[in-house]
C-alpha cells in the first residue's frame, strides 16, 4: 500500500505586500536622508529663534533749566529730524544774552572814549617830551649859569682882595707920613696926595665889595634857576608817565574783549539750547511728562528711537560661530509678522559674554545658557544689520527668527 506524504504548500508573496515594504523601507531611507539633509543645513545655514530687534535711542534730556512751555510731540508718535520737541522758558535766557551784548557794547564805548582820550594824549605827551627836554636843557643851561657866576664870584673876592690890599697900603703910608709933617719933613701936599690915594683905595675896595655881592646874588639866582628847571624837567617827565600809564590802560580793557564775547556766545548758546529738536528721524516713547514741567539739565524727559538703523542681535551657539562670518547674507523673519521676509547682513559677531560662574566681568552680556540635549553651550551675540527694514512692523525688543545664509 502506498504512503502519501503531506507537503506544506510554500506561500507566495503577495504583490502588494511587497509593494508595502520597499514603501516603509523607502520611508525610512528618505526620512534618514531628510535627517541628514537637515543636520547638515542647520550646521551649514545657522538658525536661530532666540534673537531680538534692537535699534539705537538716545535720552533727551535739556541742557538748561526751566519751565516748558510748549511740548507739541506725544508718547510714541514719529517725528522727522528738526521736528520741535519741546521748548523751556526763554525769558530769562534772552534777558542774560541782553545783558552779555549790553555788557560787551559798555566795553567798547569805554575803548573809544579811552582811544579819543589816548590821541588828546598823545599830543600831551609829544608836548611833554618837548617840555622834558627843553627842561633837561634849562637845567643844563642853569647849570653853565652857575659855573660862570662862580667864575664871577672868584674874580670879585680877587678883586675885593686886591683892593684891600691897596687901602692897607695906602692908609699904613699915610700913618707914617702923617707924623713927619710937624717935623717939616713931608709937604702938605704930599700928605694931601696920600688921603687921595687912603680915599681912592677906599672907594675901589668898596667898589669890589658891592661887585662881589652882586656876583654872589648872581650865583644864588642861578642856583635857583637850577632847582627849577629841575623841579619842571620832573614835573614834564610825571605828565609823560601818566601819558603812557593811559595807554596802557586801553590794553587792559582791550584784554577784556574776549571775555565779553565769550558771555555773549555763552548766553547765545543758552537761548538756543531752550528749543529743542529731533536730531534725526525717531518714535517717541517713555514721555511722562506735561507742559508746565520744570526742566533741569541732564534729567532725561523722554527717549528717541532712532529709526534710521535697525538690528537683530541673534544668540547663537559657539559650535555654530564656525559657519557665520562678517557680511555673510541673513534672512529675518519677524515673530509677530512670520509671513514678512527681511534681508540682513551680518555685522559683527561677539568676543565675550558673562560668565557661567558670575566672575567679576562688568560690561558683558549676561546670555543665560540653556539645556540642549543635557550639554550645556554658551551662546555669543552676533550683531546683524537689517538692510530693508519696515519701520511700522520693527519695535526694540521684538522676538526674530534669523538664518544666516
Amino acid at each position: 500500500m502506498e504512503q502519501v506524504v503531506a507537503t506544506t504548500p510554500i506561500p507566495v508573496a503577495h504583490p502588494k505586500a511587497r509593494l508595502g515594504r520597499i514603501i516603509g523601507i523607502a520611508i525610512v531611507v528618505a526620512a534618514i536622508l531628510m535627517l541628514i539633509i537637515v543636520v547638515l543645513q542647520t550646521d551649514l545655514h545657522p538658525r536661530t529663534d532666540d534673537a531680538s530687534v534692537r535699534a539705537n535711542f538716545i535720552e533727551i534730556a535739556p541742557e538748561v533749566s526751566g519751565r516748558l512751555t510748549e511740548l507739541p510731540v506725544k508718547d510714541n508718535a514719529f517725528v522727522k529730524q528738526g521736528d520741535l520737541l519741546f521748548v523751556i522758558d526763554p525769558r530769562p535766557y534772552q534777558y542774560a544774552l541782553q545783558q552779555a551784548l549790553s555788557d560787551q557794547e559798555a566795553l567798547e564805548q569805554q575803548i573809544i572814549d579811552a582811544r579819543r582820550h589816548i590821541a588828546a594824549q598823545g599830543s600831551a605827551a609829544e608836548a611833554a617830551r618837548a617840555t622834558v627836554f627843553d627842561a633837561r636843557a634849562g637845567v643844563q643851561t642853569a647849570g653853565s649859569a652857575i659855573d660862570v657866576s662862580a667864575a664871577a664870584v672868584a674874580r670879585a673876592q680877587a678883586a675885593v682882595a686886591a683892593a684891600d690890599a691897596s687901602l692897607k697900603l695906602a692908609t699904613n703910608n699915610l700913618h707914617r707920613i702923617e707924623p713927619l709933617l710937624k717935623k717939616q719933613y713931608v709937604t702938605v701936599e704930599q700928605i694931601d696926595q696920600a688921603n687921595t690915594a687912603v680915599r681912592v683905595a677906599q672907594g675901589n675896595y668898596d667898589e669890589a665889595q658891592a661887585a662881589l655881592l652882586q656876583a654872589q646874588a648872581g650865583q644864588q639866582q642861578a642856583n635857583f634857576r637850577k632847582i627849577e628847571a629841575a623841579s619842571l624837567a620832573e614835573e614834564q617827565q610825571a605828565k609823560l608817565g601818566q601819558a603812557i600809564h593811559t595807554i596802557d590802560t586801553v590794553d587792559t580793557l582791550e584784554s577784556q574783549r574776549p571775555a565779553k564775547a565769550a558771555k555773549v556766545d555763552a548766553a547765545r548758546l543758552d537761548l538756543e539750547r531752550t528749543r529743542v529738536v529731533a536730531p534725526f528721524n525717531a518714535y517717541v516713547t517713555n514721555m511722562n511728562i506735561s507742559i508746565g514741567a520744570y526742566a533741569r539739565p541732564g534729567a532725561p524727559l523722554f527717549t528717541l528711537i532712532d529709526t534710521r538703523t535697525w538690528y537683530v542681535i541673534a544668540n547663537y551657539r559657539e559650535s555654530k560661530l564656525k559657519n557665520i562670518h562678517l557680511n555673510d547674507h541673513v534672512d529675518l523673519y519677524l515673530m509677530g509678522h512670520p509671513d514678512r521676509r527681511f534681508n540682513g547682513v551680518v555685522e559683527s559677531i561677539g568676543y565675550g559674554v558673562f560668565p557661567e560662574d558670575g566672575a567679576v566681568a562688568q560690561g558683558l552680556p549676561n546670555i543665560e545658557r540653556t539645556l540642549n540635549w543635557v550639554h550645556l553651550s554658551s551662546r555669543f551675540p552676533v550683531r546683524i544689520r537689517v538692510q530693508d527694514p519696515d519701520p511700522e512692523l520693527f519695535r526694540i525688543g521684538a522676538t526674530a527668527v534669523t538664518v544666516v545664509r
